[in-house]
């Protein structure tokens, strides 16, 4: 079970993503084609997630070989999400301000 948390957080980066792009496609919407929000939001994501996934396949292989440090794990896991995060704050500001 430890194991299958670890998979999730990268996953989360998903929906972060959708939110965005719903909030471009009003904005399209209304007139304002806001290309390089979305696509530099989607690159930083995306490389955002990748290196989460990297840091979780790693922290799968320790904890599945020590049995140990699973909160340490979650721990780092958490710090790369919050890149996700300013990401999505800081588009969806730059969004509401044009």
């Amino acid at each position: 079970f430890l194991l299958v948390a670890l998979v999730g957080p990268p996953l989360s980066q998903t929906i972060y993503g959708i939110i965005i792009m719903n909030r471009v496609a009003q904005s399209a919407a209304s007139g304002h084609y806001l290309w390089g929000i979305g696509a530099f939001s989607g690159l930083a994501m995306g490389v955002s997630a990748y290196g989460q996934g990297k840091c979780a396949a790693c922290a799968s292989d320790a904890l599945g070989e020590t049995q140990k440090g699973f909160a340490y794990y979650i721990v780092v896991l958490g710090i790369i999400e919050t890149v996700a995060l300013f990401v999505m704050v800081f588009s969806l500001g730059m969004i509401g301000k044009l």
